[in-house]
């Protein structure tokens, strides 16, 4: 059993329907014709944090963020799904943003990306390259010249888009080569 501060993090999140705060965060997002990229809540009892990440093709405006913050914030308050105050957060993903869904690795093809695995694929558990696609549970990953690589979905702890540096493509400074190229 979690004590101290992860402890109340557990009953508060047990407290607030997460799943309803992203349905309600889906709805309001997409009927401004934009995507809801992801929802984070972080925080205790009395300094809970909602992050609600959005994005559209066109990029996020400080006016999106704010007209989707009013239309939650007032949809949440009538709701009233959190037992105490909180604060709300609506921003843009970044340059650098969280892969989430399986839609994501579609849509960034060509872009750098870095993948942290679950469980170990050839003795690697990070892999940087461009996105290749998805198909098929697995995510295409072209790690120059190592070659592709398919990793499953299911097995990535996490992943996000780098931001290009000068000499695009070479590995940014303190990534090793055999990182990048996925090489022992």
């Amino acid at each position: 059993m979690p004590s101290g501060g992860a402890a109340l993090l557990a009953r508060m999140r047990m407290t607030v329907d997460l799943e309803k705060i992203h349905a309600i965060a889906e709805r309001v997002v997409a009927s401004e014709g934009m995507t809801l990229v992801d929802v984070e809540l972080k925080g205790g009892r009395s300094n809970t944090l909602l992050r609600v990440y959005i994005d559209k093709p066109a990029g996020v405006s400080h006016a999106d963020c704010q007209l989707v913050s009013e239309q939650l914030g007032a949809i949440f308050d009538v709701e009233d799904l959190f037992p105490d105050s909180y604060t709300l957060e609506v921003s843009s993903p970044g340059l650098d943003r969280k892969l989430v869904k399986t839609h994501d690795y579609e849509y960034f093809v060509g872009r750098l990306a870095r993948l942290v695995l679950r469980e170990p694929v050839e003795g690697e558990k990070v892999y940087e390259g461009r996105l290749a696609g998805y198909e098929g549970g697995r995510v295409k990953l072209d790690l120059g010249e190592a070659g592709p690589k398919e990793l499953e979905f299911s097995n990535i702890a996490k992943a996000r888009l780098l931001v290009a540096q000068p000499g695009f493509g070479s590995p940014r400074p303190g990534v090793k080569e055999r990182k990048l190229s996925g090489a022992h």
